[in-house]
């Protein structure tokens, strides 16, 4: 089976938006341009950051129809992160509360892609 192993968001300023994912991810990218940046992930996993206004063919989507995910080990690392975040600047679209999946917030990007913070809660997981 074919396993995806790449996301692309498109962007405003990708310059801008990989200062905002160095920082967030605490990593440089390996790969940068005018029009397109690039972050190899633990595991490989790759993060594009491509101009909106040069991808071909052009994208009619913008931000905030899907998530980039963060799972996180503790429900207090999950508070932790949003008040590292809200320092941060990054705006917060929906405040850590306890879900029927677990423990999450939701932020956004420069571009309003969203980025949902959480912690699985086992027991809930394991009800049917």
């Amino acid at each position: 089976m074919r396993t995806p192993n790449f996301i692309i968001l498109y962007v405003d300023q990708p310059q801008h938006s990989g200062a905002f994912y160095s920082g967030l991810l605490g990593r440089e990218p390996v790969e940068s341009s005018p029009t397109f940046v690039m972050f190899v992930l633990d595991g490989g996993f790759k993060l594009g950051l491509w101009s909106r206004h040069t991808v071909e063919p052009a994208a009619a989507a913008a931000g905030g129809g899907a998530e980039i995910v963060f799972a996180l080990d503790t429900p207090m690392a999950v508070d932790v992160t949003h008040a590292e975040w809200t320092r941060r600047g990054l705006r917060i679209l929906q405040a850590p509360k306890d879900m029927e999946f677990g423990r999450s917030f939701v932020a956004l990007d420069p571009d309003n892609h969203r980025l949902r913070v959480y912690c699985l809660d086992e027991a809930a997981a394991a009800r049917p």
